[in-house]
């Protein structure tokens, strides 16, 4: 974990340096996925199937959005990341489920940020990791008390928000991540009753890997001060095989990954997390007074 801080830490450093483009790679056949086009309505209702390129509807995005490179983001919430969630012990062929939107108290002209997101990854050792991850955040350094949709991968280290799918605090927002047999990794969103593929990164990481679901916060050490983040809820959290088999829910017994011995509750810098079925329903958030 503290490696892949440093990573990111190390991107949000060209933050004032501007912009860099990035459109995402994508594989053969995603490439020929029709472009989304205007995004319509948010989805009133849950997914009807997996994400993948012959679901009914599924389009590709075209970013709307440069992506930021930016670099690592308080008094009384202490300076740096905050984790709460989980990872896989073993390795997976990708994650889906759903997260809820909150209004947190992000601090405007700070590296402070908020991330509820799915990520799969790789130690490629001496140092390096590589992954993908996608949710929505709130960052302090673009347009904070706004949440969006982004994307973040180790092949171009930057942040990739898709401002063409509005959220707002009270919305809840369904993703998924995998691999099919190229090892080309998607993450797709569920938006106007289709899969739309926000991204498709060839990064070395093979046809499996480990997964984590995670509310993430961070405190710019700079700027002393207090991030308030209601409860973030997740839920229908479920695993893909890597063996290409159907989805099941992430339940006790996937061998798992909670940072705290059995029984503990997850407290990370005045933040803690409730699971409600372990481990695919939980929320997290501030700590009660």
């Amino acid at each position: 974990m503290k490696r892949r801080n440093v990573a990111r830490w190390c991107a949000l450093v060209g933050l004032l340096a501007g912009l860099a483009a990035a459109a995402p790679a994508v594989s053969a056949r995603a490439d020929r996925l029709p472009v989304c086009g205007a995004p319509g309505p948010a989805s009133g209702r849950p997914p009807t199937g997996p994400a993948s390129a012959s679901a009914p509807g599924a389009c590709r995005v075209i970013a709307l959005e440069s992506a930021v490179r930016t670099r690592k983001a308080p008094g009384f919430t202490p300076s740096g990341y905050h984790h709460l969630g989980a990872g896989t012990s073993g390795e997976w062929g990708g994650v889906s489920g759903r997260y809820s939107v909150v209004d947190s108290s992000i601090r405007a002209g700070t590296y402070d940020f908020i991330a509820s997101r799915f990520m799969v990854k790789r130690d490629l050792g001496k140092g390096n990791i590589a992954w993908l991850e996608a949710g929505w955040a709130e960052t302090g350094w673009r347009s904070p008390g706004q949440p969006r949709i982004y994307t973040y991968n180790t092949n171009t280290k930057g942040w990739q928000f898709y401002d063409q799918y509005p959220i707002k605090a009270g919305d809840t927002v369904w993703l998924d991540l995998h691999t099919d047999t190229d090892g080309v990794w998607q993450a797709w969103l569920w938006w106007n009753d289709r899969w739309n593929l926000l991204t498709a990164p060839k990064l070395p990481i093979g046809e499996s890997a480990m997964v984590e679901q995670y509310v993430e916060v961070h405190a710019d050490g700079g700027k002393p001060g207090r991030i308030d983040v209601p409860p973030v809820k997740a839920d229908n959290v479920q695993l893909r095989p890597a063996d290409g088999g159907p989805q099941r829910f992430w339940r006790s017994d996937v061998s798992t990954l909670t940072g705290v011995s059995p029984g503990q509750q997850q407290r990370k810098g005045g933040y803690c997390l409730d699971w409600t079925t372990r481990y695919d329903t939980w929320s997290a958030g501030d700590c009660p007074d």
